[in-house]
């Protein structure tokens, strides 16, 4: 495989560093949490270690012995992917189970607050009304 070309590698390290202040703003602005924002920045750092260390790639992929260089690349973003639909099925699921015992406690207190509603509307039956003297 041939030398990366500067221009490329001058793009590529621009790209990363703009994506990770890109996410710091996210961060910043609230609009993204810090546990999702780990997993970017992560990625990030690797793009940018990868746009510096021009055989990186290619060390690491003989390493592993993976003879295609990118198609590591594309193994672990399928791996990274999977792992963070797995976190975010159980959050989905730690979610749905709050929302359903929100929904019971709101009945619940809709169901008392109708109780005491009732109650209060009931005419006092046997009991003579108070009479205040003058």
């Amino acid at each position: 495989m041939e030398s990366l070309p500067i221009v490329i590698q001058i793009l590529s390290l621009t790209g990363a560093l703009l994506f990770l202040f890109f996410i710091a703003r996210l961060i910043v602005n609230g609009k993204l949490r810090e546990e999702y924002s780990f997993i970017w920045i992560v990625c990030t750092i690797i793009l940018i270690v990868f746009s510096i260390w021009r055989k990186g790639l290619e060390k690491i992929s003989l390493m592993l012995g993976v003879y295609y260089p990118p198609s590591l690349i594309f193994l672990a973003a399928i791996f990274v992917i999977i792992i963070f639909l797995v976190h975010l099925s159980v959050v989905n699921s730690s979610m749905q189970q709050s929302v359903k015992e929100l929904t019971h406690e709101i009945a619940f207190l809709k169901k008392e607050l109708a109780d005491l509603r009732e109650d209060q509307n009931k005419p006092l039956a046997g009991r003579s009304p108070l009479v205040t003297e003058a």
